[in-house]
């Protein structure tokens, strides 16, 4: 089935907006049913190409928004929650309406305002409002996505209230919008940061469902750092992802880099290693072998530095510092493993 044309339904959405409310007026969206699941599953593998390791997810995550339900995605940065969503959208051929949940995005950000200058010559009409992303998402039956989510202000997130519920939203002096079937609301939210974060009301949780996002295993990593920075050395590949995975581990690292940091780590030290004359060993096992060359090390280390320094949260109550603690994983990575593996 080809997919629509941005700002249509979804064609795969069988059941009108007026027969879902007349039928069950707590229905999020329009659904899939019937025989349109095989339609979802042929959506499914398309998205599947796109992605690595992300099964299960990629599964629960189109289950929801093809149900009409709205989700938040809860996990830490750098877990794929982005290409997740842009991936379905441009297989659906909808559109992905983004907005950053800070406390600047007041509900007038959120849903829209009447140009100041044209209501100075025209006085209000529904003909001089700018619509916001929220609006804008409704209209055109798009997936809005407020990453963030728990960083923009209470009162930002109740606006969402009434548009999730009713799928329609009545805007002073403009009149009603109702919004598309495919209409759907999807959050984000990083469970590790507390700082400058709002508390979730129960009425906001109430009317989404939440879809918990981990870092995927080590080997999906290392196939999306190859996919992305093309480096065809197996062996800095796999260092790189160790290294970064390693600082998630540690008991003095309160939040540990995602993988793109793995990623920054590959691209640096390949561009290192060019400028250094070093050459990336062939050695193709994921555990780091005994022996490898001091100056290839050296090369990651540099790497590492300045990749993830910045990348890594450490425990507050320890006097060290990213550097000193990057170090040690090295270390322990080139030194004290390959030793321990191989004793004698």
């Amino acid at each position: 089935m080809p997919a629509p044309a941005p700002g249509a339904p979804i064609e795969e959405c069988a059941i009108s907006q007026d027969d879902v409310r007349d039928s069950d007026p707590l229905v999020t969206g329009s659904r899939v049913t019937g025989d349109d699941g095989a339609s979802v599953r042929a959506v499914r593998g398309r998205v599947a190409r796109h992605l690595v390791g992300r099964a299960r997810e990629l599964d629960l995550l189109l289950a929801a928004v093809a149900a009409g339900r709205d989700v938040l995605l809860e996990g830490p940065p750098g877990t794929s929650k982005s290409t997740l969503l842009r991936s379905i959208t441009a297989e659906w051929g909808i559109p992905l309406v983004f907005v950053e949940g800070n406390a600047d995005l007041t509900p007038t950000r959120l849903v829209g305002h009447h140009d100041p200058a044209r209501v100075l010559r025209e006085d209000y009409s529904p003909g001089n409002f700018v619509p916001g992303p929220l609006v804008e998402a409704m209209r055109t039956g798009g997936f809005l996505y407020v990453e963030e989510f728990n960083r923009a202000p209470e009162d930002t997130l109740n606006t969402l209230l009434t548009a999730m519920a009713e799928r329609r939203m009545a805007i002073p002096r403009v009149g009603v919008v109702e919004a598309l079937p495919s209409f759907r609301v999807i959050a984000s939210m990083n469970p590790y940061d507390n700082v400058g974060t709002t508390r979730l009301s129960t009425s906001v949780h109430d009317r989404l469902c939440r879809l918990a996002i981990g870092y995927q295993d080590a080997e999906a990593e290392r196939g999306i750092v190859g996919r992305r920075t093309g480096v065809e050395s197996p062996r800095l590949v796999a260092d790189a992802v160790a290294l970064t995975r390693a600082t998630r581990e540690r008991d003095d690292v309160r939040q540990g880099s995602s993988v793109r940091g793995a990623i920054d780590t590959a691209l640096v030290a390949a561009q290192l290693a060019a400028m250094r004359g070093v050459p990336l060993p062939d050695e193709p096992s994921v555990a780091p072998p005994r022996g490898l060359p001091e100056e290839y090390t050296d090369v990651v280390l540099d790497a590492v530095l300045l990749a993830l320094s910045g990348r890594i949260f450490l425990d507050e109550t320890l006097e060290s510092t990213p550097e000193a603690v990057l170090r040690q994983i090295w270390e322990d990575h080139f030194l004290l493993q390959p030793a321990a593996a191989e004793p004698g």
